[in-house]
């Protein structure tokens, strides 16, 4: 067995490592510098993720309250039904009554049997007793039945629908919820972003957890999610010889994907564009995202089909949230041409 004397500085290294940990900032309170922590761009990127989550339980919640509400009307057809029945049921009863009192001439049955003249009267008065009561019993069992039955389905429908509203409400302002806070984000998200341009500083490239599940296709739209807003070759007061770009109209924080493989031959933060990447594929042909608010990669990284490499924002010339999509023969501005048919030629087709 080893003595721990033959190791002197093993215990005060481990207390060293400790303390470099202890003191070492978290991931919250980094701003994202290069190949510093991811701070707010991660909480947008988590955000965005539970938004997207939360959204789509709430349709799916929706979708579930609308199938309860036809089940309902369903279910109320039946309940008129079985309550037409019990207030015919009613009726038959009230019948009976009033014929029993119509045949004894108001004089009760019993009594009839003992006033009895003959054997015979007394055997055809007990059949008429006994079929009288029979009926009477009968239809009050029906009767009693059926509105036992009407009372249960009553409950049951009404418990389904109050369950379903209280879900849907529940899902809806668990929605709301999760939207406020990335909005809260993105402002803070989007603030770091202005700051960074104004100095003429980029941050850095931010590390975000990538998706786990990776695309299988050799090429994918910019963004996942999106209206598409202005075209290639556009005219606007903003541009001065036309849009050269697609633009795809995007909430501040959505990640932004290469749309192909290949290598990062730019990232910079100033002029029209603001925080901007430009990819180079294998193909030749160059892609620039532009107006960002985050960068999740280092020129000269290889980077593959749909990974993130940055979050889209409103930086530079722009009049709000939204990706500015270029394809190029060059890196440079003034090489381009239109995405659309672009993408569409390689299985991409933008709707």
């Amino acid at each position: 067995m080893r003595s721990a004397r033959r190791h002197p500085l093993l215990v005060p290294a481990l207390v060293c490592a400790l303390a470099v940990l202890a003191v070492r900032p978290s991931d919250a309170e980094g701003d994202g510098g290069a190949g510093g922590a991811p701070g707010v761009s991660a909480e947008v990127a988590r955000l965005h993720a539970d938004a997207a989550l939360a959204a789509r339980r709430y349709a799916e919640g929706r979708q579930e309250a609308e199938a309860e509400r036809a089940r309902a009307r369903l279910a109320e057809e039946q309940l008129d039904r079985q309550r037409r029945e019990v207030a015919v049921l009613h009726q038959d009863l009230g019948r009976l009554a009033r014929a029993q009192y119509r045949d004894g001439g108001g004089l009760p049955a019993a009594a009839r049997l003992v006033l009895a003249d003959s054997p015979q009267e007394l055997m055809r008065g007990q059949q008429v007793f006994t079929r009288a009561n029979l009926a009477v019993g009968s239809a009050v069992g029906r009767s009693r039945r059926a509105e036992s039955r009407l009372a249960a389905d009553e409950a049951r429908a009404t418990a389904a629908r109050r369950a379903v509203e209280q879900r849907t409400a529940e899902l809806a302002a668990a929605k709301n919820a999760v939207e406020r806070r990335l909005d809260e984000a993105r402002g803070r998200l989007q603030g770091q972003a202005d700051a960074a341009v104004a100095a003429g500083a980029c941050r850095g490239a931010v590390r975000l957890d990538q998706p786990t599940a990776r695309s299988t296709r050799a090429w994918v739209t910019p963004v996942e999610t999106y209206e598409l807003s202005a075209g290639f070759g556009s005219g606007g007061s903003r541009w001065a010889h036309g849009h050269t770009g697609q633009d795809f109209a995007v909430p501040i924080g959505t990640p932004v994907r290469a749309v192909g493989a290949g290598r990062v031959v730019r990232v910079s933060c100033g002029g029209a564009f603001g925080i901007e990447v430009v990819v180079r594929h294998d193909g030749g042909f160059c892609t620039q995202y532009a107006h960002l608010a985050a960068v999740t990669v280092d020129q000269g990284q290889r980077v593959a089909a749909g990974q993130w490499i940055g979050q889209s924002g409103t930086t530079g010339n722009s009049t709000g949230p939204h990706l500015h999509f270029e394809v190029r023969a060059t890196p440079d501005l003034g090489s381009g041409v239109d995405p659309v048919p672009w993408l569409g030629a390689r299985g991409v087709p933008l709707e």
